[in-house]
């Protein structure tokens, strides 16, 4: 399907690319996942109803609705940025009005990224190259303290990946890359058209 089709299938409006005056140099600018690269993850990699998903950056919140849709997915949209955060909210009441599906199913927050309260039932995280290194750092250390008290399998699904990420993760931390997913044609002319899953499963992790 097109960018378009699926838009009208999930009622929402996420399209675009934009950046918004005063955003901290920490955070990146808005870009959703494309649509064909959300469809080649998910046939790759296993998503379930059961999982409870937060997306740092969610922007206007197009992963979010994607995932429950497809596979009844739990996911967490976190978003710093007001304007991007009430369009999310938006969407979320088109999705809703065309889909049945739990409300608590959906849900966005606006917050920074290391200030959302990691809870004891999140096990995948998604990373579309949202902020700076030392901002994932915070958010790993976040993972690990939730993790100390409810210990689980946890996976993180990096889109579009920095080299700083990849040696953080490699070097300094228990997560094992398991699987790299590349977009095919893109990956050709740009090496980061890929999708990278860490996966730790909990035994005394470095942090």
């Amino acid at each position: 399907m097109k960018e378009q089709d699926y838009e009208r299938l999930l009622n929402i409006k996420t399209s675009g690319k934009e950046k918004l005056l005063n955003d901290s140099f920490h955070y990146n600018v808005y870009e959703p996942t494309s649509y064909d690269a959300l469809a080649l993850l998910t046939e790759e990699y296993n998503i379930h109803s059961e999982d409870s998903i937060i997306d740092f950056g969610c922007g206007k919140g197009r992963l979010n609705f994607y995932l429950n849709y497809f596979f009844g997915a739990t996911v967490t949209g976190i978003e710093m940025n007001k304007y991007y955060f009430e369009e999310a909210i938006a969407n979320k009441k088109s999705y809703l009005q065309n889909h049945k599906t739990k409300e608590n199913k959906i849900n966005f927050l606006c917050c920074l990224a290391e200030e959302y309260e990691i809870k004891p039932s999140d096990n995948k995280f998604y990373f579309f190259n949202p902020f700076s290194l030392s901002i994932f750092i915070k958010v790993l250390g976040n993972i690990f303290d939730s993790l100390d008290n409810h210990e689980r399998p946890i996976d993180l699904i990096l889109y579009y990946p920095s080299e700083d990420f990849i040696d953080y993760l490699e070097n300094s931390t228990a997560f094992n890359l398991i699987k790299e997913i590349k977009l095919k044609e893109l990956y050709k002319t740009d090496l980061n058209q890929r999708f990278l899953i860490y996966h730790l499963n909990y035994n005394n992790p470095i942090h």
